[in-house]
C-alpha cells in the first residue's frame, strides 16, 4: 500500500468534521480557526515499540492510547482538546492492523469532538508520534507554577492499576485473571480527564498529568513553584482491582512511583477547595484529597499513618516510560 492510498482510505474523511478546521488532510498544512480571546494549548508525544508500549499490543489499544496520552496533557493545562496530527511509522502496511489502529483512533478522537487534521506516515520500526492542539481562554491555563504553602494536593482518581499491569508481564505475577483484566484495561484505554480539566480553570493553583508517577510528576510542580509537599500516601485511592491484586507495602512502588494512570494531580487554595469538589462530583469525578503544600522548596515527605515512608525505595525501572 503506497502512502497515498494509505491516507486516504485511512484518516481522510473519516472521524468527525470540526466547522473550525478550515482546510485538513490532503494539503501542505491544515489551516484552523482559533476562538476569540483564546490561547492555543500544543502538546507532542512518541511512543515507540518496545520502548513505551509492549510490540504485540493490539493496534486498537496502540491507537487509542496514542491520543488519549496526548489529550491528557491538555487535560492538565484546562484546555479544549480540538485537532491532532498523527505521524506513523510503520515496518509494513498491513490492512487488518491498521483497521484496527485506526479505527482506535477515530474512537477516541470522535468521543472528545477532535478531528485528525493531518501527519505523516513512513517505513521503519513502529513509531506513533501525535501533536495535540487545543484552545484554553487567554490567560486561564493550568501550569505546574502557581502551588503555594497551605494548598491541598489532590487526585482525579486511583493510582497504581497501569504499573502494576506492566509489572504482572513482566515478572509473571500471579495474579487473577478477571482482576488483570481490569489493570490491564487502565494501561491500555487510560482515560484522559478532559472536563475535569476545564472545571479546575480558575480554582486550581497548579495542575499536571500523573504520566512520571505521582512523585516524580509531584517533584515538576514543587520545582516550578518553589515549595515542598506533606503526602499521606494511605489516602492515596486505589481500585478494588489493585487492592485484591496486591496488599501490605509492595503496593508502595505502584501508587506512589509508577505512572501511565493519566489521572490530574492538582493543588487548590482552601477557599476554592468546597467549591471545587462541588462541582467535580457534578462530572462523577470525586476527587481525593492526599495532602498539603508546604514552605521551602522541593522537598517531599510521604506518610503512612504516622510513619514515614522512605521513598527512595519506590522507584522502578520502567518498561514503558511516561510521558512528558
Amino acid at each position: 500500500m503506497q502512502e497515498f492510498e494509505l491516507i486516504n482510505r485511512y484518516f481522510k474523511g473519516r472521524g468527525i468534521t470540526r466547522r473550525d478546521v478550515n482546510l485538513g488532510i490532503g494539503d501542505d498544512c491544515a489551516l484552523v480557526s482559533i476562538p476569540e480571546n483564546s490561547q492555543l494549548a500544543i502538546t507532542t508525544d512518541t511512543m515507540v515499540a518496545g520502548v513505551h508500549f509492549f510490540e504485540d499490543m493490539s493496534p486498537r489499544a496502540l491507537g487509542h492510547r496514542a491520543i488519549a496520552v496526548n489529550l491528557s496533557d491538555l487535560a492538565a493545562m484546562g484546555a479544549e482538546p480540538a485537532w491532532v496530527s498523527v505521524a506513523l511509522t510503520l515496518p509494513k502496511a498491513e490492512v487488518e492492523w491498521l483497521e484496527e489502529f485506526t479505527a482506535g483512533m477515530h474512537e477516541i478522537a470522535e468521543y472528545f469532538n477532535v478531528q485528525i487534521i493531518g501527519g505523516d506516515t513512513t517505513q521503519g520500526p513502529l513509531t506513533v508520534t501525535v501533536c495535540a492542539k487545543g484552545t484554553v481562554p487567554t490567560g486561564k491555563a493550568l501550569t505546574r507554577g502557581g502551588a503555594k504553602p497551605g494548598d491541598w494536593i489532590y487526585v482525579t482518581g486511583p493510582l497504581g492499576d497501569a504499573g502494576l499491569a506492566i509489572e504482572a508481564r513482566k515478572q509473571h505475577l500471579d495474579i487473577a485473571p478477571e482482576w488483570l483484566k481490569k489493570l490491564t484495561t487502565k494501561l491500555e484505554y487510560p482515560t484522559p480527564r478532559v472536563a475535569a480539566g476545564q472545571v479546575l480553570r480558575g480554582y486550581a493553583s497548579s495542575a499536571i498529568d500523573i504520566s512520571d508517577g505521582l512523585l516524580a510528576d509531584l517533584q515538576h510542580i514543587l520545582d516550578m513553584s518553589l515549595v515542598s509537599a506533606t503526602i499521606h500516601a494511605d489516602k492515596i485511592p486505589t481500585s478494588e482491582a489493585f487492592r485484591q491484586s496486591i496488599e501490605g507495602e509492595a503496593k508502595w512502588p505502584y501508587v506512589l512511583g509508577y505512572g501511565d494512570d493519566y489521572e490530574l494531580l492538582y493543588t487548590v487554595p482552601e477557599n476554592h477547595k468546597a467549591m471545587l469538589d462541588n462541582r467535580l462530583s457534578q462530572y462523577g469525578i470525586e476527587a481525593v484529597c492526599i495532602g498539603q503544600i508546604r514552605g521551602g522548596e522541593g522537598k517531599v515527605e510521604v506518610l503512612n499513618g504516622e510513619d514515614k515512608l522512605d521513598v527512595t525505595q519506590v522507584g522502578f525501572e520502567h518498561f514503558i516510560q511516561g510521558d512528558a
